[in-house]
């Protein structure tokens, strides 16, 4: 089912035109941004602006359905990273080069995980996108 024009335009400026998760800008990935139920429909998530939020094709892809994850430090299964209610730079930072994203709290790292956050073909596109000055975003 869509979301409405208005609601996902509501979205896109609360989110600033980029992904949620990885924060990959609009711009960078030359993709529209996804819509992504961060509690899926099928768990009866609804679409409302407290539970949708912009997801690059990588990250809605990876994260599919799933509401949990394994965290590989503690080897228990968490929440993932729920993009409105928590602040990213509490759960995720980037290691010196700016490149790879770092989970630093158990839901942190188990997104990190599940949604491949640093799979090669984004980290080859954020070591190109630093050395022009692109990324890290704001």
């Amino acid at each position: 089912m869509g979301v409405p024009a208005e609601l996902r335009l509501l979205i896109e400026k609360r989110d600033r035109k980029k992904c949620s998760y990885c924060l990959t800008s609009e711009d960078n990935c030359g993709l529209r941004m996804h819509i992504d139920h961060i509690l899926p429909e099928s768990a009866g998530g609804k679409s409302t602006v407290d539970n949708l939020c912009l997801a690059c094709f990588s990250c809605n892809v990876n994260k599919g359905a799933n509401q949990t994850y394994l965290d590989p430090l503690t080897k228990t299964i968490v929440p993932l990273f729920h993009p409105v209610r928590q602040k990213w730079k509490e759960h995720f930072g980037w290691d010196e080069s700016k490149i790879n994203i770092i989970g630093l709290t158990s839901c942190g790292r188990a997104t990190v995980l599940l949604l491949k956050l640093n799979n090669t073909t984004i980290v080859n596109a954020r070591r190109r996108w630093v050395s022009a000055g692109w990324h890290p975003p704001d």
